[in-house]
């Protein structure tokens, strides 16, 4: 199943059910949350509910009429894992870690699919960084890493977007990773049924105004989404609709030479194998 956050001309937000390439069920409409952090609480009776209401199909919305939303709206905790492909950590000058390297992103930090990336007027390096997103949707605490992938509900694309200067002005890169809608999330939320088991296997790309920029596997990661989904109960408990954010592989516009910066005008491009395509121009701070 594939859900889409969303909202139409009369601005109210609702949770859909894609159907095919063109068009989706309200299932709020149907009589379920407008959310998928409230779906992802009321656990597997909220999940099969939304796949009965997809048969059913009675509240059925064009996707061309659509506004897309992040689909989680208001995650507890959005864990980032930092250097988590080697090639990555090797055009960044770091060895390849030992732990799972965590920061936070926020949810003022990013947009949905098709809205604007915003470059802030205090710095023009801007980068992307194409990412899978795990979406945990069963809480728990050390939790045991061969039970790990039975916690995550599905998954999703993210940029990473990174004012890099300010990132890298000290050791801790909050700042840099946090400037408001400098990333992006979506355009969909896939159960993880849809995918190989940990997402694993599925080719990734970030693609700046066509062209390819980043081409890799999730199966290079150095920390797979059970490690990681792991590592991160240890310090702190889990909870339905929280994110980790899995990390980028190599290719970023910094490691490049010249180095490539988002722009204004540009458009940028996220893909998975199989979990569709996330898409968004960048414009200057007003």
């Amino acid at each position: 199943m594939r859900l889409i956050a969303f909202s139409q001309g009369n601005g109210h937000r609702a949770l859909g059910a894609r159907i095919d390439g063109n068009q989706l069920v309200d299932l709020t409409a149907a009589g379920l949350p407008d959310t998928l952090d409230a779906l992802l609480r009321q656990g597997d009776a909220g999940m099969q509910a939304a796949r009965a209401a997809l048969q059913q199909a009675r509240h059925v919305v064009q996707l061309g009429g659509i506004r897309y939303l992040p689909p989680v709206s208001n995650p507890a905790k959005a864990f980032a894992i930092g250097l988590n492909y080697v090639d990555h950590a090797a055009e960044s000058n770091f060895e390849p870690p030992k732990h799972p390297v965590v920061f936070q992103r926020y949810p003022s930090s990013w947009v949905g699919h098709g809205e604007p990336l915003v470059r802030p007027h205090v710095s023009t390096q801007f980068d992307y960084e194409a990412e899978l997103v795990a979406v945990i949707g069963k809480g728990g605490r050390y939790i045991a890493k061969e039970q790990a992938l039975e916690h995550v509900a599905g998954y999703s694309l993210f940029n990473d977007g990174s004012i890099r200067d300010y990132q890298l002005r000290t050791n801790q890169w909050t700042l840099g990773k946090n400037f408001d809608a400098s990333g992006s999330f979506g355009p969909e939320f896939v159960t993880a049924d849809e995918l190989p088991a940990g997402a694993r296997g599925l080719r990734i790309q970030c693609r700046l105004n066509g062209e390819v920029l980043q081409d890799a596997n999730t199966r290079d990661m150095i920390f797979d989404v059970a490690t990681l989904v792991a590592a991160c109960s240890e310090a702190m408990a889990l909870q339905p609709g929280d994110l980790i954010i899995t990390g980028t592989p190599s290719g970023v516009g910094l490691a490049r030479s010249p180095q490539v910066w988002m722009k204004p005008g540009d458009t940028c491009e996220v893909e998975v194998e199989g979990m569709g395509i996330l898409r968004n121009g960048i414009v200057d701070e007003a």
